[in-house]
């Protein structure tokens, strides 16, 4: 049954993903949510699944209005946007602290601080879990489409997702591969690292099927 706190980070969080596009929608962040505590579970490691779970479900709520430019980074927004609404609802300032951590660390960035608290890495690894796989290629391709859309461009430019820039005149399959491999590299825990490895698997397969059907190396 879900927590007072997961309830409440639940309902504080649902209204702010009304205006997100679907690679950051509220069903990402359920899924970061379910998946995050499937890892706590099978992690030889005491986590506090109240904070893990509260930090699931509001560690996006600043995309919508990163998307438009309202705000330069979603991570720190989220940050100072969910102690506020946290203290207003009287959750004790441990648990705050606690999620604020979770929040100021998931990002993939370079400017992100790295996670230090197994509710923080469990985390950051589901989070980047949820951009690989069978889902994570649809959630990626999305992405893609957003970007490409938003800049203008013919291929997909990856400017803020990342520690390095992707260039605009490779092939969008191709920036899905380097954005997966590049989240699978940085996983902190081993349950993530078990888990990315299967689910690389699958990709391999579908980028080796994508090639053979249009008849060049994807990377090429």
């Amino acid at each position: 049954m879900p927590s007072t706190l997961d309830s409440l980070a639940r309902s504080l969080a649902m209204p702010y993903y009304d205006a997100a596009l679907p690679a950051h929608d509220r069903f990402h962040a359920k899924r970061v949510r379910d998946l995050s505590l499937r890892l706590a579970e099978r992690w030889d490691r005491a986590v506090d699944r109240d904070v893990l779970s509260a930090a699931a479900w509001l560690h996006n709520i600043g995309r919508p209005l990163e998307r438009v430019g309202e705000i330069d980074d979603h991570g720190e927004w989220a940050t100072v946007t969910a102690r506020e609404l946290l203290a207003e609802e009287g959750v004790a300032a441990s648990r705050i602290d606690a999620v604020a951590h979770c929040l100021r660390t998931h990002s993939i960035r370079s400017s992100s601080p790295e996670p230090e608290s197994p509710a923080a890495k469990l985390l950051f690894d589901a989070d980047k879990l949820d951009a690989t796989g069978a889902v994570g290629i649809v959630r990626l391709a999305c992405v893609v489409g957003e970007r490409s859309g938003r800049t203008g461009t013919q291929y997909a430019h990856l400017d803020d997702a990342s520690t390095h820039e992707a260039t605009t005149d490779r092939r969008d399959i191709s920036v899905l591969r380097e954005w997966a491999r590049e989240r699978l590299a940085r996983l902190h825990t081993p349950p993530a690292r078990r888990l990315g490895r299967s689910r690389w698997r699958f990709m391999e397969a579908f980028f080796e099927q994508f090639e053979s059907e249009i008849g060049v190396r994807a990377d090429a």
